[in-house]
């Protein structure tokens, strides 16, 4: 599924740790690593010619060489690149040029003005990169090592049973639990005056829905994931789907979340796509997003 990963840092601890992860994640899939770099063009253009202009790439450079002393605790080598421009364009093209099969990155990394990098650049490679993305949280938990149970969400759309089939690929590796998730979100389905008057009836078929969604979903995986089980929840929150996976998330102790972006739902809503950003706020594990073609 992934024989080689790229690597985005931006020098700071949050990149870091999504170095960790992606190193790890390589070595589970015995994938070869690039690790790259992107000295912003705007930091570039407000730098003073010469020694400014020196130090922000001599900065790039120590944190590659970080990553490549670090790779080694991984058994892996990697290849580094200090490039500029914009993050997101440069990344994309990276892995372009690379063939690379995921891109990793921090979901909090700072530049050196403070303001967030790598967290403003993960939604635009969401939107532009043609392989998955795997974002790492500022508070992900120090086990790398154990995914033991992964969560897909799925509305039953393509994208999501993708994700799934990714899912699948990292719980072989990982020996994890697959759990495959519905929402039924009440707000959507009956508007914002409706939700605490649906009828019950109502309510039921969206969930007996959610079964069959869940249900062939899990079929589609089961040969594959060393384990599978499904699960629809209800959510009335005004935050709709992003609230039920959190819950899900918490309740289940889910160390992975693997799903779809920008899938639309039977409804024509953007169900998987409109929960990206939400869910890159509220939960501190990693994601690993299906983007496009993947």
């Amino acid at each position: 599924m992934y024989d080689r990963i790229l690597i985005a840092v931006d020098g700071s601890d949050e990149a870091a740790r999504a170095a960790e992860c992606g190193l790890e994640f390589a070595r589970v899939f015995d994938a070869a690593v690039d690790v790259v770099y992107v000295v912003e063009s705007k930091a570039l253009r407000v730098a003073s010619p010469g020694g400014e202009t020196a130090r922000l790439r001599e900065q790039g450079e120590a944190a590659l060489e970080e990553i490549e002393a670090l790779a080694s605790d991984f058994d892996r080598s990697v290849t580094t690149e200090l490039a500029e421009g914009k993050p997101a364009d440069q990344i994309v093209a990276f892995a372009s040029d690379r063939d690379a099969d995921l891109i990793v990155v921090g979901r909090q990394g700072l530049t050196r003005l403070g303001k967030r990098l790598l967290g403003g650049v993960t939604e635009r490679l969401l939107h532009r990169s043609d392989v998955p993305v795997f974002v790492v949280p500022k508070g992900a938990s120090d086990a790398v090592t154990d995914y033991s149970d992964l969560l897909v969400p799925t509305d039953g759309s393509e994208r999501a049973i993708v994700a799934g089939r990714h899912g699948a690929a990292v719980a072989q590796r990982y020996g994890s639990t697959v759990h495959v998730l519905n929402v039924v979100d009440l707000q959507a389905a009956g508007g914002a005056f409706a939700a605490g008057g649906l009828r019950e009836e109502f309510v039921e078929r969206l969930e007996v829905d959610g079964e069959e969604i869940v249900e062939d979903a899990a079929a589609e995986i089961e040969d594959a994931a060393p384990a599978v089980t499904t699960a629809v929840v209800r959510t009335m929150s005004f935050d709709g789907v992003p609230a039920g996976v959190r819950e899900y998330v918490v309740e289940a102790d889910i160390d992975l979340l693997v799903m779809g972006a920008r899938s639309r739902s039977s409804l024509g809503r953007r169900i998987l796509g409109s929960i990206t950003s939400t869910l890159l706020r509220i939960v501190d594990i990693p994601v690993l997003f299906v983007v496009r073609s993947s």
